[in-house]
């Protein structure tokens, strides 16, 4: 059973910055992808971005990219979600999510498993 625990999230201004951790209890065939996915109250779950353990192959959502930055530290085996240029409509609770090798990297359904989720709200 593997653990995701995120943490990082916060209250901060547009066009601030903050950085999401997500530790991973252990790497397996399980945690081949990691992401990133946001929910708004009221929306779907949304995927955001994710990365490979193995490569460190990333992925990103057209809305987020080139403000957003998906890191791995194996050593520590965290993933991490720099976020810069915030965004009122970025604000959503942040999950991390796990799951093994194939399958769609943006369906929420296609993980394994996901961590309790941080708060993250950017006012205007």
């Amino acid at each position: 059973q593997v653990q995701l625990v995120e943490s990082g999230g916060g209250l901060l201004q547009a066009g601030g910055s903050l950085r999401l951790s997500c530790a991973a209890s252990e790497r397996t065939f399980s945690t081949y992808f990691m992401g990133w996915f946001r929910q708004a109250p009221g929306k779907e779950r949304e995927f955001v971005a994710a990365i490979t353990w193995s490569g460190g192959d990333t992925y990103y959502a057209g809305s987020v990219k080139g403000r957003f930055t998906i890191s791995r530290d194996n050593a520590k085996n965290t993933v991490y979600l720099q976020m810069n240029s915030l965004k009122p409509e970025d604000t959503a609770i942040y999950y991390c999510a796990s799951k093994g090798l194939g399958g769609l990297i943006h369906v929420p359904a296609q993980y394994n498993y996901w961590g309790q989720g941080t708060q993250v709200t950017v006012s205007s």
